[in-house]
């Protein structure tokens, strides 16, 4: 996981590699065309699944599936939970989880 910003500089190099990574990111990407409100996980022993979904009563699409090993979103988890740490921090403000959409025949705050 990556917290640079700029996503058309090169990426810090590796300890292990000595080599830039050049990141680049498709415009139909960056428009963020997706938004998801819940996000669905389940997990095997190999891989984590994460599908983003939009849900509005009475119905929701999922817009995206991501599968990542267990490292990566051990990883991704610290990242995120550093970024929010920084939000609240710079804005003055902590952050109170939201209320997850109900009546879709499943518990959509359940953790598995």
């Amino acid at each position: 996981m990556s917290d640079h910003k700029d996503h058309g500089q090169p990426a810090s190099p590796s300890a292990n590699q000595g080599a830039q990574l050049q990141i680049t990111i498709d415009d139909a990407v960056l428009k963020a065309t997706y938004y998801a409100n819940n996000v669905g996980v389940m997990f095997t022993p190999e891989e984590f699944i994460l599908d983003f979904m939009n849900l509005f009563p009475p119905k929701g699409v999922c817009n995206s599936r991501i599968v990542m090993s267990p490292g990566h979103v051990k990883r991704l988890a610290m990242v995120l939970q550093e970024h929010v740490k920084k939000y609240e921090d710079q804005f003055k403000v902590n952050i109170q989880p939201s209320e997850s959409p109900r009546h879709f025949g499943f518990d959509t705050n359940k953790a598995e």
